[in-house]
C-alpha cells in the first residue's frame, strides 16, 4: 500500500493519536519507575530533564509547570515517532515480515537517534556513555514503543488492504 496523506483512511489520525498516547504512556511510566527504582529520587526529575531540552538547566529548579512541559514534550516526541513509523511502514515492505524483529529494530533506532542526535542538539545535558544505562534505555524503547507500534501498524495496514 502506497502512503498517500491526502487519501488516508478516516481512522488514520485516530489510530496515530491513540497509538502515540499508548506508547508515550508506556515509555514515560517505564522511565519514571526505572529512575525511581535506581535512585529513590522524585521521578519529576525525569520530566524536568525532558523540559531542560528546551529550557536548559533552569528546568531543574522549576515547579509543576516545568514538569508538565516535560510531559507535553515527551508526548510530542512519542507522537512524532509514531507518525514516522506509520509513514514508513507501508513504504518499507520488510517491516511487516517480522513484527517482533521490526519492533526491536525500531526501538534501537529510536534510542540511537535520540541519544546520538536529538538530545545532544538540545539544551539537555549529556552525560558519559554507560553501557548498562544505554541498554536499559534501549530495552524500554523496544518494549514501550517499538513492539507496540509494530503490532498496531501491522493490524492497521492489514485492515486498510481489505477496505
Amino acid at each position: 500500500m502506497k502512503f498517500k496523506p491526502w487519501k488516508l483512511q478516516k481512522n488514520f489520525w485516530k489510530t496515530i493519536v491513540l497509538a502515540a498516547l499508548l506508547v508515550g504512556s508506556l515509555d514515560i511510566i517505564a522511565a519514571l519507575v526505572n529512575f525511581y527504582s535506581k535512585t529513590g529520587k522524585d521521578p519529576q526529575i525525569v520530566l524536568k530533564y525532558i523540559a531542560s531540552a528546551v529550557v536548559g538547566k533552569e528546568a531543574f529548579s522549576g515547579g509543576p509547570a516545568i514538569s508538565l512541559l516535560g510531559l507535553a514534550l515527551h508526548f510530542l516526541v512519542a507522537f512524532i515517532w509514531t507518525l514516522v513509523f506509520f509513514w514508513s511502514y507501508p513504504k518499507l515492505r520488510f517491516l511487516s515480515s517480522n513484527r517482533i524483529l521490526t519492533g526491536i529494530l525500531y526501538g534501537i533506532f529510536i534510542w540511537f537517534v535520540m541519544s546520538h542526535a536529538i538530545v545532544p542538539m538540545s539544551k539537555a545535558s549529556v552525560g558519559a556513555f554507560k553501557l548498562k544505562e544505554a541498554a536499559t534505555a534501549a530495552l524500554i524503547l523496544i518494549c514501550a514503543i517499538g513492539l507496540p507500534l509494530s503490532f498496531i501498524a501491522n493490524k492497521y495496514y492489514k485492515g486498510t488492504k481489505s477496505s
